[in-house]
């Protein structure tokens, strides 16, 4: 099929490059010329910006946002949507918030316009392995988009979650279980990492021989791996830690629908801690401690 892609960062990149090599022709654009005019080298067809994307597209035209979330990913479906027909299709694969989607889904749908919300995971290994594809929309939508949805994901990979925001409302959930995942891996490295004496244990090799029948073994331990084998204290790292905003709308679904989500929930407050140089609150309780019981204290 053809189908545009907007957006050639990390994802956006790859996705146009698997999406090729699956015999689709792919319109790409992206900020930076230079880096659509790379991809056009590679069988893509080059588009100047939003306007010469949907000039090249036949109907019924299909257009892949893949960018930012918030603004960024507002100002391109606006500009689509202003330059496309009754029964296209815009698809906003990026980690946009699933009212938003929803929101997109409903005002698109008012001009005829389709909108589908794929939730995308997969991250830089997805050109070799696939995309896991969580995506809302409307049926025709999904029976038009659905030759690319398949071939970007591996088999068993993709499928409809339901109506526009419930494809992002999924990968946010998933994301709230990935903090929480990473965090718990997080902490077990670091109390193996302080073992007492005699034991210096090996990172590395626990996190090879996890990945073998273990019930813990993952992706994100077969990550983890290979981040110790290159790096086996981490001493290249900051311990800095941001969050792309899905983890706190997860936390505040669980609110919203009186879920209780304490693992989620601490994982991204963890994360919040790590930005602290200097944490007050920490200072606090050392301060309390000294007060009431007389306990040491580390002075700066």
């Amino acid at each position: 099929m053809q189908i545009a892609m907007i957006g050639l960062g990390k994802m956006g990149y790859n996705m146009t490059l698997r999406l090729l090599g699956g015999g689709h022709e792919v319109v790409a654009s992206d900020r930076n010329a230079a880096v659509a005019k790379e991809l056009a080298g590679k069988g893509a067809v080059f588009a100047e910006n939003v306007a010469d994307v949907v000039s090249k597209l036949k109907g019924p035209r299909v257009a892949w946002v893949m960018v930012p979330a918030g603004a960024p990913t507002d100002a391109v479906i606006q500009e689509l949507s202003e330059r496309m027909s009754k029964g296209d299709v815009i698809i906003d694969g990026g980690n946009s918030k699933w009212t938003d989607s929803k929101a997109r889904g409903e005002k698109l749908a008012a001009k005829g316009i389709h909108f589908c919300d794929a939730g995308t995971s997969g991250g830089v290994w997805g050109l070799k392995n696939g995309y896991c594809l969580m995506v809302g929309g409307p049926d025709e939508a999904i029976k038009i988009c659905e030759p690319a949805f398949k071939t970007l994901a591996p088999a068993e990979g993709y499928a409809h979650m339901g109506p526009a925001g419930s494809g992002h409302y999924v990968k946010m959930i998933h994301n709230g279980i990935e903090y929480g995942m990473m965090q718990a891996y997080a902490e077990g490295f670091e109390i193996m990492k302080t073992a007492p004496a005699p034991y210096k244990l090996d990172l590395h090799k626990i996190a090879h021989i996890w990945g073998y029948g273990s019930v813990v073994r993952s992706w994100l331990l077969e990550l983890m791996e290979e981040a110790l084998k290159e790096d086996p204290e981490l001493k290249a790292l900051k311990p800095y830690v941001e969050d792309s905003g899905e983890g706190r709308w997860t936390v505040q679904a669980a609110i919203d629908q009186n879920v209780p989500a304490p693992i989620i929930t601490l994982s991204l407050q963890m994360r919040q801690r790590s930005r602290q140089d200097d944490s007050f609150g920490a200072k606090a309780v050392a301060a309390l401690r000294q007060q009431f019981g007389g306990h040491a204290v580390k002075k700066a």
